[in-house]
């Protein structure tokens, strides 16, 4: 990412990791943003795939070099140094050196932009092997702005080259240092300080240049620069030395830096923890914990009551648990998770009959069985018997926790193994089932490499090993296992014999079987993702059996050409019900994958690593790599969204049934309470009943139409029409229109009236369980928020079963489009000392919302009242009539009123002097409502008594009230009126007849 430095609105961005790590994602050009990233354009280079940095010339926003390093899994694409003159709008490529190597990273000179230093590096990784180097890589430098190019690789190695990382000293210019990565060990630190003539090695020391490589000059002192690795590293020597800038409370693995110029104790990290900043040279990091970038490879859920947990694991963060939903108000919080094992964490599962057992794994099948109770773990890994050879791991090993059998558990890497004693001890039940190709006899890069290439096989999997494995819901001696050189093999007897699948028509050879899938519904149905983007095909291979793998057929027609398919999941309800997660994204098919449509709804662009299903909840869970997990709460209505359904003008869901419970505030307040605004909060469902609706047609006001076909005749070259009086007038005066949910209970009782303004499509909108707030109405909103405020709602109904119709409001008249449907309310068991009578708590709640209805809306009328006797005040003054007459009424209602108010809410005077007097109406009902109504205890005898004090004390007041405003205040404007008085709040004007 680049900001232009002419114009900080400007914001260029390379997409595809500038790291050739096994995980990396592909990208698909260059984005560029006018309005500081509100906004974005695509601007080109579409198969570069992976672009390593851009520079803005400090004097042109129309000038820009960007260093596309090219496809990582393949030969050729967008590969090289590349310029645009005219703000991106066009790309020359203005260095290229070969179809396999490309420009990872370029740097000009501050003092003259014309001079450039580009870093060539030359690399390749497939599922088998990475190739970190050739004869590709090396050095260049330009004085022409790019025209023209020399290598500048003199007192480099001069064996193969990787990759190389330049950095020029701002504060000295003259000094341009390199770190570059060699075969043979002979890579190391450089330095030239004759603009890149010559490089003189200051010290051995280099990083990885599959996932660091990169170097930042200090801004100030010139010897002191930075490198990126594991453990971040200093020079203060010029390279000749390098020490650990000190990370005692920071995550490892970094990346990037951002030195503060005016301070440069003041730095910022970037890492594979996240973003860290410092103001003391590292001594003490600040950690941003409100990004949600996890990169989650797998995730499970478990059947815990009343919410389930949610497990995975995470590229170098742990494998995490936590929950999907909670009773706190203040939303899930970063503390509401646990660690379940350390490393990069890989698949978990949870044991279906003990939600306190997890396995969980680090990579290379590193397993550990997690105590949720106590927090312990132990680790269970496989090991080989004697005289066995060592396993085969990969990276991520695939791992099952049988629902057939308490203790069950299934493992693999190139062998599968099978325990029944939660991993205690492990059973062989196949020899190694992959294809045992030998890697090393494999072509990358048009031949077969040496030893001593660069990063040979480094940060690679072995190869050979199993990656997917699926046990048949239905058949407990079935079970699917994929492995990364393309093959399927399955068995149907628990593992004694074993059928192995391969050359699937349509599958390219040794494709990496990323997922299999045994069928809820159907023993002889399994299916199949297949990836093979690590071979630079981006193609989704979905495939399935009938037969269970006799025979295939692709079922990806409909899911986006770019996009590789990393996941897919059966509805455990409706077996033509899938989901797939793809490398954008995540797709439904309700025809058994005939056709497919993108699942959006808040989910941003990025990649669906895995999918589970919580069937109980009916809750479609997903890992993303990148973004964390999200939660699509109650899928069920996509069960029925067919084409032919959605044909239909209008359809209302069934409702799930909903729980109900009040919400705690472990905060103290709503939302992020007094924690400030970089507070973390995930997504917390609350408790509410969901309503999913769909309606086919656009509900469109006469403005908007109008709009629509004018901008349809000025798209088409028609004459726009012009509206006629009837039009517009019709325009005016005609209502939105409005979508109508009317609640009822099993009496047929309305309890809740919803509005929400129509849209098109399946949509969503939810209920609080509670009744309406009684509040008095105010149309303007609060001058600022005050969390001691209260929110405006009521309170929470009796359970029960209830039903939602849905109308609509529009042109004056109501259309009822959808519904009852029946659903139930559900209270959820989690206190200690619940109402018996949860009907009489109900029946309770509502008279103490009943007289604070009549309460608050007589101290409002009073007000009003209060409000009206000022300007009537003013107006007497202004009527050609003796004064007394009327201020003598005027003074007779006030003190009424001052006596009325004395009763609602107490006597002020005797409060400033310390007099003790009765607690007033307004006080009593305060405090019943202050202390019951976020409670499901039954009233205590306090809030009853209290209650019916006040009730009592209540309507001979409103009495009072009523007969103010009913004779007293009638009589007074009619008077005031009678001798003409000015207009004043209340008062219809009377014509007096001269």
């Amino acid at each position: 990412m680049t900001i232009d430095p002419s114009n900080p609105n400007i914001v260029w961005v390379g997409t595809g990791e500038n790291n050739n790590q096994r995980s990396v994602a592909y990208g698909d050009g260059i984005y560029k943003s006018n309005d500081g990233g509100k906004s974005w354009k695509h601007m080109g280079l579409k198969d570069s795939e992976h672009i390593g940095s851009i520079i803005v010339h400090p004097d042109s926003s129309n000038v820009i070099y960007v260093a596309a390093i090219g496809p990582l899994w393949s030969s050729g694409g967008d590969r090289g140094l590349y310029k645009s003159s005219d703000g991106g709008e066009n790309w020359k490529c203005i260095l290229t050196i070969d179809e396999h190597t490309g420009v990872n990273e370029v740097v000009m000179d501050p003092r003259d932009p014309k001079v450039m230093y580009a870093a060539a590096l030359q690399r390749q990784r497939h599922v088998y092997t990475y190739l970190g180097g050739g004869p590709g890589s090396g050095m260049y430098k330009t004085t022409d702005g790019g025209l023209n190019w020399t290598k500048a690789n003199k007192g480099l190695p001069k064996v193969d080259l990787g990759r190389i990382g330049l950095s020029i000293s701002p504060a000295n210019p003259e000094i341009i240092y390199a770190i570059v990565e060699a075969a043979k060990g002979k890579g190391g630190f450089y330095r030239s300080t004759n603009r890149g003539a010559s490089w003189h090695k200051r010290s051995g020391y280099t990083s990885s240049g599959n996932y660091y490589q990169e170097i930042i000059a200090d801004p100030i002192n010139p010897d002191k620069i930075y490198a990126m690795n594991t453990w971040m590293q200093v020079s203060l020597d010029g390279g000749k030395t390098f020490n650990n800038v000190g990370e005692d409370t920071k995550h490892v693995d970094n990346h990037c830096i951002w030195i503060d110029e005016a301070d440069t104790d003041h730095f910022v990290v970037g890492c594979d923890g996240g973003i860290y900043e410092t103001w003391d040279a590292a001594k003490t990091w600040d950690f941003k914990a409100n990004l949600p970038v996890v990169q989650f490879y797998k995730v499970a859920v478990d059947n815990s009551l009343p919410f389930y947990y949610i497990y995975g694991g995470t590229q170098d963060n742990f494998s995490l648990g936590g929950p999907s939903r909670s009773v706190s108000g203040n939303g899930i919080a970063n503390e509401d998770w646990f660690i379940t094992h350390g490393g990069d964490g890989f698949e978990s599962q949870v044991d279906h009959f003990n939600t306190d057992i997890v396995y969980t794994q680090s990579q290379y099948g590193v397993l550990a069985r997690y105590d949720k109770r106590s927090g312990e773990e132990v680790g269970i890994q496989p090991q080989a018997r004697k005289d066995e050879n060592s396993y085969r791991w990969n990276w991520d090993a695939p791992l099952i926790a049988s629902p057939h059998q308490a203790g069950r558990v299934y493992f693999a890497a190139n062998k599968v193994f099978k325990s029944d004693d939660y991993g205690s001890s492990w059973e062989v039940i196949s020899e190694d089932i992959t294809a045992q190709i030998n890697r090393n006899e494999l072509e990358i890069m048009d031949r077969v490499w040496g030893i001593d290439a660069v990063m040979k096989n480094q940060s690679t999997s072995p190869y050979g090993t199993i990656v997917a494995m699926s046990e048949s819901p239905i058949d407990a001696n079935l079970l699917y296992a994929g492995t990364d050189d393309g093959l399927i093999q399955w068995t149907s007897d628990g593992g004694d014999n074993w059928t192995r699948i391969d050359h699937i028509a349509g599958v390219p050879e040794r494709t990496y079987v990323n997922a299999v899938l045994a069928s809820n519904h159907d023993a002889n149905v399994v299916y199949a993702c297949f990836n093979n983007h690590k071979n630079g095909d981006f193609k989704p291979y979905v495939f399935k059996s009938s037969d269970q793998g006799a025979t295939w057929s692709d079922i990806s027609s409909g899911l986006p050409e770019r996009g590789s398919a990393y996941s897919i999941m059966e509805d455990h309800v409706d077996p033509n019900l899938l989901f797939v997660g793809t490398e954008f994204g995540i797709s439904f098919s309700n025809d058994g994958g005939q056709n497919w449509k993108q699942l959006k709804a808040g989910l941003p662009t990025v990649a669906v690593r895995d999918i589970d299903i919580q069937q109980r909840e009916n809750d479609l869970v997903i890992a993303t790599f990148g973004r964390g997990f999200f939660v699509l709460d109650d899928y069920s209505s996509l069960r029925n969204a067919t084409e032919e359904n959605l044909e239909s003008e209008t359809t209302l869901f069934a409702v799930r049934d909903a729980l109900m419970y009040e919400m705690r505030y472990p905060l103290g307040l709503p939302g992020k309470s007094f924690q400030g605004d970089s507070y973390w909060q995930g997504d917390n469902l609350g408790s509410v009943a969901m309503f999913t609706y769909y309606i086919k047609d656009k509900i469109e006001t006469l403005k908007a139409k109008r709009r629509s076909d004018e901008k349809d005749a000025i798209k088409n070259d028609s004459l726009v029409g012009y509206p006629s009086y009837d039009d517009l007038l019709a325009e005016r005066n005609e209502e939105k229109p409005m979508l109508w949910f009317t609640i009822k209970d099993a009496a047929g009782n309305i309890v809740r009236k919803i509005e929400k303004s129509p849209g098109t499509g399946v949509q969503r909108t939810e209920w609080d369980l509670r009744t309406p707030s009684k509040n008095p109405i105010s149309l303007g909103g609060r001058g600022f928020y005050n969390p001691f405020a209260g929110k405006e709602e009521g309170t929470l109904v009796a359970p029960g079963t209830y039903t939602v119709e849905l109308a609509l409001w529009h042109n004056g008249e109501v259309g009822q489009l959808a519904g009852p449907v029946a659903f139930n309310v559900i209270p959820l068991d989690n206190t200690t000392m619940p109402a018996e009578n949860r009907d009489a708590l109900v029946e309770f709640k509502a008279e103490v919302n009943e007289l604070s209805r009549a309460l608050r809306g007589t101290q409002r009328a009073m007000g009003q009242l209060q409000t009206e006797l000022k300007h009537i005040r003013k107006a007497i003054a202004r009527i050609e009539q003796p004064t007394e007459v009327f201020l003598t009424d005027v003074r007779k209602i006030e003190a009424e009123l001052r006596d009325i108010r004395i009763g609602l809410n107490g006597d002020g005077v005797a409060g400033t002097l310390d007099i003790d007097t009765p607690p007033s109406v307004a006080n009593r009902v305060g405090f019943v409502m202050f202390e019951q109504k976020y409670s499901t205890a039954t009233p205590t005898q306090t809030h009853q008594s209290s209650l019916a004090i006040a009730n009592d004390e209540f309507r001979p007041l409103l009495e009072r009230v009523r007969k103010v405003t009913e004779v007293d205040m009638m009589q007074l404007r009619d008077a005031l009126q009678e001798a003409g008085a000015p207009y004043t709040p209340g008062a219809l004007p009377k014509i007096v007849e001269y």
